[in-house]
């Protein structure tokens, strides 16, 4: 069998693909359509990195499956009661907001951010975000990231996101102004090339937005939860 035997044109082109189509998946590695095997180093931008179909996770979704899906976030359910309350314990975080993408938990943090900026800080909604980084695909998240490729696209841009350097408290202090309400970072920049933020500085910034009554927002989509 080969591509063509797949109705390819059904999906819209967002990137050029290999002609492969992946029918199986195991741990690190990956099938075709033609029986080839692959070692996966992708792991689906990280979302896979629990491997590819482990026997655990398959069960226990196959049982939540047969007992309850999606009630509907309008009511409680006992799975999520129970994730969340493990997630604050692990984290020392309060409260937990859950969402179907790291597009849009950026997407719902910034919302907070603005939400506090009407209640508390008369109206402010800027958030300076830096240079580099890369928080995600929606219009706002694209607004937030500095990621030269996304420039030109989708313009106009959701204003309110000036850019700071990473590493840089100067850069971040000269962009802080009265409708300045947070700032926004990934503690590792990835798409960047694998920038860290250093521990001094992120021991600055949270020093910084402290004394100046901003939030500090953490994108932590790759690097996980603290």
């Amino acid at each position: 069998m080969n591509s063509n035997a797949y109705p390819l044109h059904a999906l819209m082109d967002i990137t050029e693909r290999p002609p492969n189509v992946f029918v199986r998946g195991e741990g690190s590695w990956l099938w075709d359509h033609m029986g080839k095997r692959y070692l996966d180093l992708v792991q689906g931008w990280a979302v896979n990195c629990l491997g590819h179909s482990p026997p655990i996770l398959a069960d226990a979704i196959a049982l939540q499956a047969r007992t309850l899906i999606t009630p509907s976030p309008a009511f409680y359910n006992e799975p999520s009661i129970r994730l969340a309350d493990v997630l604050t314990r692990l984290s020392g975080f309060d409260q937990v907001f859950f969402t179907n993408s790291g597009a849009e938990a950026n997407e719902g943090a910034i919302k907070l951010a603005r939400k506090y900026g009407l209640r508390y800080r008369d109206g402010a909604y800027k958030i300076i975000t830096f240079e580099g980084a890369f928080h995600g695909r929606t219009l706002a998240t694209m607004s937030a990231s500095g990621k030269k490729a996304f420039e030109a696209l989708f313009e106009p841009k959701v204003p309110g996101f000036p850019k700071a350097q990473l590493n840089d408290l100067a850069s971040v202090e000269r962009r802080i102004g009265p409708k300045t309400v947070a700032v926004m970072l990934e503690p590792i920049q990835g798409e960047a090339g694998v920038l860290p933020a250093t521990i001094e500085f992120i021991r600055d910034l949270r020093r910084l937005t402290a004394e100046r009554g901003l939030l500090l927002i953490l994108d932590e989509i790759q690097t996980g939860i603290g």
